[in-house]
């Protein structure tokens, strides 16, 4: 599909100035490897590397080299579902799901993984708490605050959040022998095979998690299966990474993977002419062309899973009334940001789907009309008077974020809204409910190809909007609870396009943007390939110096 087809830019002239010389990687021998230092804009939100915590952009970078699942996603063939740590599995019936494990698999620390890891994976000690209430469909509410401040090994409570989002309503996961598993749900779901695949489902060492002092020890150097290990994390500074020699899949081709914390644009692309960086990420589309202008880098990159969305909290007395919400999602020109700060490089979807959903993907559906005629008649009718409306932004976590924001914010002063921008420093300062929260940034991932892994996920009733008090409606709970259990595809398709009209039109929750894209720019004598997705691959076949 076109929209996980990877674009690649490649360099054109080089430099008036002849060029750089790089440094030479340290392959002299076949056993020797390279370090590669990547810069990123940030490594974690959450201060963890935890999958059942640090659910973010960023964090999927850097947890693909650590974590693996036991079905994988085909970055090659749009994110297909394909082998991983299970090399089979099938449907017993429409609540479970078996899987026989890979013989031989290895965790950091030296253990073979077997059905008894598994099983502890997705166990109380670890990811749902030992009270876990499966029968229960009440919103888990819980905070972003926490980072240090967790005691000993109780579980955080985005943790349970997370995993209650990830998995509402399993019921147990079983071990029929060493090397089988089965997954028994409470209810009817077809998406089974999909939330197993998906972030927060990798599989972790038991007795690397029972053996940490505190859950922080175990979240900054958790023990998985992954082609390289965790040697260091300093958060908001860098991660260390180091080859996992018995990796079950071909030899890690890096000996070190460094990923360095450098915020600002400028200074990524500085360090990556300089020789300091092997690879960067987050490049801006309008930074392509410079970088591409020598011929020793190229850019790679492209749309991805992921829609760039405003988010609303309708609590706040601005945005209790509906038509104010309506008028802001009618006030922007979508198209002109899609033009003005991505060159054309992304699009503008239609609404929170993606069409590798296949026979769930609703035909003609788009995001609100640019109308600022309609969005001045919504205000008179809502009578708004101007009134201040706080609008929460971070400092370019995403690309173009803060440009982005002052355009929209001019968008909507032309159709009367008083939209005034907060600069904050962190997600914890985004999401706190201090009675002031309004408007924020935010995004949307679909992991697997079902509305419930991303419309369900994150804004249904344990999405993290929700969760997080921002937002609730009784028709869209009641729909998602019938989506998660109901078999019939027409009949879920019927229910996914009556979610999309309430949270998109009627009430709205958010209202999309455009569809992500990112880039990352890399040495050219480095062959490899971006992911359709924020994580980055550096398995053997993804990675090969190329030797002049």
């Amino acid at each position: 599909m076109n929209h996980v087809e990877r674009r690649r830019f490649l360099a054109g002239a080089g430099l008036a100035a002849g060029g750089l010389v790089l440094p030479r990687f340290a392959i002299g021998q076949a056993h020797d490897r390279p370090t590669i230092n990547i810069a990123v804009q940030q490594v974690a939100t959450s201060a963890s590397l935890e999958t059942v915590r640090e659910k973010s952009n960023v964090g999927e970078r850097v947890q693909m080299p650590i974590f693996e699942n036991l079905i994988a996603r085909n970055f090659k063939a749009q994110l297909a579902p394909m082998p991983g740590l299970a090399e089979s599995w099938k449907r017993i019936d429409e609540r479970t799901v078996e899987l026989t494990l890979r013989k031989g698999v290895k965790f950091h620390n030296g253990d073979e993984m077997t059905s008894e890891d598994v099983v502890f994976t997705f166990g109380p000690e670890r990811m749902f708490g030992e009270n876990y209430d499966n029968s229960s469909n009440k919103t888990l509410f819980t905070t972003v605050m926490a980072r240090d401040s967790i005691e000993g090994k109780k579980l955080p409570a985005e943790v349970l959040g997370i995993a209650k989002r990830a998995w509402p309503s399993l019921d147990k996961v079983e071990a029929v022998d060493k090397y089988t598993v089965r997954f028994v749900n409470r209810v009817p779901d077809v998406t089974m095979e999909g939330r197993i695949g998906a972030p927060a489902s990798e599989i972790i060492s038991k007795r690397g998690f029972m053996e940490a002092k505190t859950w922080i020890e175990w979240a900054r150097k958790p023990i998985a299966t992954g082609p390289y290990k965790v040697r260091e994390f300093k958060p908001d500074e860098s991660l260390i990474l180091d080859a996992h020699d018995d990796y079950w899949g071909s030899r890690p081709p890096i000996k070190t993977i460094r990923f360095v914390v450098v915020p600002e644009v400028p200074s990524r692309i500085n360090g990556l002419l300089s020789g300091q960086y092997e690879f960067i990420c987050d490049v801006p589309p309008d930074q392509v062309a410079t970088i591409a202008q020598n011929p020793k880098f190229e850019v790679q990159g492209g749309l991805i899973t992921n829609h760039r969305l405003l988010v609303f909290d309708k609590n706040h007395p601005q945005f209790v009334d509906p038509r104010i919400r309506q008028a802001m999602t009618h006030a922007i020109d979508r198209q002109a940001i899609v033009d003005s700060l991505w060159a054309g490089r992304t699009r503008v979807p239609p609404g929170l789907q993606w069409e590798f959903y296949g026979p769930m993907f609703v035909e003609g559906w788009t995001v609100p009309e640019y109308d600022p005629k309609k969005a001045q008649a919504l205000l008179k009718a809502a009578n708004y008077k101007g009134e201040p409306i706080p609008f929460r932004v971070l400092n370019n976590y995403y690309t173009n974020q803060v440009a982005t924001a002052q355009i929209e914010v001019e968008m909507w002063r032309a159709a009367g809204l008083n939209v005034e921008i907060q600069m904050r420093e962190n997600w914890q300062q985004i999401f706190e409910n201090d009675g002031k929260r309004a408007l924020r940034d935010w995004s949307n991932s679909a992991p697997f190809n079902d509305p419930i892994s991303s419309l369900v996920g994150q804004h249904g009733p344990q999405g993290q909007q929700q969760q997080s008090k921002e937002w609730s409606n009784e028709e869209m709970n009641k729909l998602s609870g019938l989506l998660e259990t109901e078999t019939d595809m027409a009949k879920r398709k019927a229910m996914f396009k009556r979610m999309l009209e309430i949270c998109e039109r009627e009430d709205p929750a958010f209202t999309v943007l455009h569809q992500n894209a990112t880039f990352t720019a890399k040495r050219k004598d480095i062959e490899w390939q971006a992911a359709p997705a924020f994580a980055v691959d550096f398995r053997a076949d993804n990675f090969r110096w190329r030797k002049s």
